[in-house]
């Protein structure tokens, strides 16, 4: 009887969480489908959002997506992004009018390195301008907040980025040991520190 009441509690939880994937992702690389199905065995209804036109990420399709998709965040409703996915994130929280519960950046970043082609550079230009962001709306509506960083990270510059999103956003700074850019290609197919932050945001148990 203690058992199945303990099950029955786990599996009430009316807390929404939006995946955003990397640039170049889609919705079944990576971490993404692990961390999914770890959530759901908790009772958390969890998107992993396909975003438009991965190869060549747009700020306003991006952002609008997650609108869309997403509507005004609110207080059980959590987002975790990678990468590029991390800012579009918070470029739409920076939009809304309401709070979210809480945001898991990995790999986030607003300065880059070792882009390789100019197409790349392109690409990346608008997201790496940050004057058009408002850091103090993003801390608003952000919730808890927490940028998760490898110390080996090949593209995302770690004191750099840990500085903006420290000073600037408030977040909770988490490094982990050689993880590069948190991909399959790193052989990372799970991340269970995700998943303990997004726990401990919601206050459920592990």
């Amino acid at each position: 009887r203690i058992k199945k009441i303990k099950l029955i509690s786990r599996t009430m939880n009316n807390k929404k969480v939006y995946i955003i994937h990397r640039w170049g992702g889609d919705p079944k690389a990576d971490w993404y489908v692990w961390l999914k199905n770890q959530l759901q065995d908790r009772g958390f209804e969890v998107y992993i959002l396909e975003m438009p036109n991965p190869e060549s990420p747009n700020i306003k399709k991006w952002t609008d997506f997650i609108s869309q998709q997403a509507g005004e965040p609110n207080d059980n409703m959590l987002f975790i992004g990678h990468s590029i996915g991390c800012q579009a994130i918070l470029r739409y929280l920076q939009e809304s009018q309401a709070s979210a519960l809480g945001v898991v950046c990995v790999a986030g970043w607003f300065r880059l390195k070792d882009l390789e082609t100019e197409e790349e550079k392109e690409i990346a230009k608008p997201w790496l301008d940050i004057s058009l962001i408002n850091f103090e709306k993003i801390k608003e509506n952000a919730g808890d907040l927490i940028a998760i960083f490898s110390d080996n990270d090949p593209y995302v510059s770690l004191e750099e980025n840990k500085k903006v999103f420290k000073e600037k956003l408030n977040a909770k700074i988490i490094i982990q040991k050689d993880k590069g850019h948190f991909t399959e290609e790193d052989g990372i197919v799970k991340l269970p520190v995700v998943l303990e932050e997004v726990l401990k945001i919601s206050k459920i148990k592990i």
